[in-house]
């Protein structure tokens, strides 16, 4: 196969303007023509795979996506016959639509369809064409993704035990009474001071209209 050149990347000036929008990593970006179910034709599109979505941007300079499909639920991706010369299609099955892709050249399609299928199967697909530095680049999007995968399952469990633990602060908002009140009779109070000399020689407890103090 030829090696040919990847496309250059945005410019690091929009590659930072778009971690604004999502801090999803970024495993490969390039060219693609897309076609989702909705649309009677295809769409040219600088597109990034961050994580297991694709980000369209109308542009490779625009800041901001205008499209994007998370693809972690891919049933499959299957080839298409062209009779474009030097082009690759292919249409992703999702469980809710099917979204045909094309590329400006057989080499980027296959780049393509190796990095789709390594971060939604978790494994490096043997059946495409690339070369030994493009499968390494796959070996590493692999191990990436299995990290991102792992910290992101342990964030919602960790968001869940801090909201349940309890605070001083939030407890003494619901019990604005102080520790030395008891729901107690005087006879009980009394006998409580009596019986337990650590509780000091107050207790505070109801009265019939207000609390009292007994000593």
């Amino acid at each position: 196969m030829m090696d040919k050149k990847p496309p250059k990347p945005a410019p690091r000036r929009i590659f930072q303007e778009r971690l604004k929008i999502t801090a999803l990593p970024l495993y490969f970006e390039g060219f693609l023509l897309v076609k989702r179910s909705e649309c009677q034709e295809y769409k040219h599109y600088w597109t990034e795979l961050r994580g297991t979505t694709l980000f369209f941007y109308s542009d490779k300079k625009s800041p901001t996506y205008v499209d994007k499909l998370d693809i972690i639920d891919l049933t499959c991706l299957t080839d298409q016959n062209s009779t474009e010369k030097n082009c690759a299609k292919f249409t992703l099955v999702l469980p809710k639509e099917e979204v045909q892709l094309k590329t400006e050249n057989a080499e980027s399609g296959e780049e393509w369809r190796g990095f789709i299928l390594t971060v939604t199967e978790l494994s490096v697909p043997l059946h495409v064409s690339l070369l030994p530095g493009q499968v390494i680049r796959l070996q590493e999007v692999l191990e990436r993704e299995k990290r991102r995968r792992i910290e992101t399952e342990r964030i919602p469990s960790s968001a869940i035990e801090k909201e349940q633990e309890p605070t001083e602060d939030y407890v003494d908002v619901l019990n604005p009474m102080p520790v030395c009140f008891y729901a107690v009779s005087r006879k009980e109070a009394i006998e409580m001071l009596e019986k337990n000399p650590s509780l000091g020689n107050m207790i505070l407890r109801p009265a019939c209209q207000e609390s009292s103090t007994t000593k």
